[in-house]
């Protein structure tokens, strides 16, 4: 009797899901939840109009003409909001509670950890999060521009993807490392040192598909295994400028003061966790418009790695040193991205950073913002994290109103992408 239940448990759920990505006739969908959320704004009794791919119309049911033949679905108890956007993961990489990062890159195969990306792609969609700024492989090549081009193409489900493809570091700096010298082990990263060096590495990765070029500011490599800055401000400009010439924005990842301080110096578009960070180089990425990615649930996901109990213990200095730095760059107005860097914790549970970032501070209202039209912004995502007549039809709907509860987020009723549902409870 138990195999019966779940042979039939596996059969609705296989109705359902072809249900939802049946398209109507006329190729109108039209979505009725409680209220949505636009990406800045609440608006009770909203409903979207769907054509396609695209938003049709949004707003109050009286100024919505419904088209004869329309899909009707009903979410009701819900809030639709644009599909969100995590802003710093690494779809290749799985947490380091399962396997250490430096055994990730040495020892399972790109293969493996190919697999393992499919799984994770799809968790991550079925989360919400319907675009995503994959940053760097961590070893695993270009893997992620054929990622990208699988779920492009239909071949498997998953988020729109922003990529890195290998990322940048200086000779020298990044690991996995060894003491046998004559050892030739892959590294998590590609090298490259000088204004030929950086050019040339820029326009390679450029080549293969990045959409984004990544380098590391600063990493642990200074005395004693300390952080410390790698690339000079001249080398950081030469990026800048190399990548800003195809239109690619160049983004850091920076965990030290003077690495921060060069990098805002350098005019990059985002800084990557913000260590280093002070009200002085806050107020500075304030003025030249450089937003931070704060990447909250990966500090405290390396803590409890590591012994600490949330709730029963007292907070390791790193965390309260976290909770610091984001009070700094919300006091001087820094834009702030939503971006956890996941792959470091659970992919699927993207929304824990969202839930960090309120617990620290920030408004939930805000948060979703973060999530959706400001990681657009920052990001040029022209035609998504809003919910606007033309619009991209990346959708999700959640149980109840996170406005009022945050936590909402993690209850994902219903997940549409290029006007596709690939998910409803």
């Amino acid at each position: 009797m138990k195999i019966v239940k779940l042979v039939i448990i596996f059969l609705i759920s296989r109705c359902i899901t072809v249900l939802a990505q049946t398209t109507p006739a006329n190729g109108y969908v039209l979505l009725k939840p409680d209220r949505v959320f636009d990406g800045k704004e609440m608006h009770a009794n909203w409903q979207v109009l769907v054509k396609g791919k695209r938003i049709e119309t949004a707003g109050e049911p009286s100024a919505i003409t419904i088209p004869n033949g329309t899909s009707v679905i009903e979410l009701k108890g819900t809030t639709l909001m644009p599909g969100m956007i995590e802003g710093h993961s690494h779809l290749f990489l799985h947490p380091y509670n399962e396997t250490r990062w430096n055994d990730q890159v040495l020892t399972e195969s790109r293969a493996e950890r190919t697999a393992r990306a499919v799984l994770h792609a799809k968790a991550t969609l079925m989360a919400g999060f319907t675009t995503v700024r994959d940053l760097g492989t961590e070893g695993a090549g270009y893997d992620d521009a054929g990622l990208k081009a699988a779920i492009n193409k239909g071949v498997i489900p998953g988020p729109r993807m922003l990529i890195a493809t290998r990322a940048i570091v200086a000779t020298g700096s990044y690991g996995p490392k060894s003491n046998v010298t004559e050892a030739v082990l892959p590294t998590g990263a590609e090298a490259a040192d000088g204004y030929e060096g950086l050019t040339r590495v820029i326009r390679s990765q450029i080549g293969y598909g990045a959409d984004v070029i990544k380098l590391y500011a600063d990493y642990r490599w200074g005395a004693n295994g300390t952080a410390a800055p790698t690339f000079t401000v001249d080398e950081l400009k030469t990026a800048v400028a190399v990548a800003g010439s195809s239109g690619r924005q160049v983004v850091v990842h920076s965990g030290t003061e003077e690495g921060m301080r060069r990098a805002i110096t350098a005019g990059v578009s985002t800084i990557e966790h913000g260590d280093g960070g002070t009200p002085e180089l806050f107020k500075l990425m304030k003025a030249k418009g450089i937003a931070l990615c704060p990447t909250l649930a990966a500090t405290e996901s390396i803590s409890t790695y590591k012994g600490w109990k949330k709730g029963i213990d007292a907070e390791p200095e790193v965390m309260k040193h976290k909770h610091q730095i984001f009070t700094d760059a919300l006091k001087a107005g820094v834009t702030i991205l939503m971006g956890g860097d996941v792959g470091v914790f659970t992919h699927g549970d993207n929304a824990k950073e969202m839930l960090l970032m309120a617990e620290y501070g920030m408004k939930n209202i805000d948060v979703l913002r973060s999530a959706t039209s400001i990681n657009a912004a920052v990001f040029e995502l022209k035609d998504l994290g809003n919910i606007k007549a033309g619009y991209l039809a990346d959708l999700v709907a959640v149980e109840g109103n996170p406005v009022e509860a945050l936590k909402a987020v993690k209850d994902v009723r219903l997940v549409m992408k290029d006007g596709v549902v690939y998910l409803q409870k």
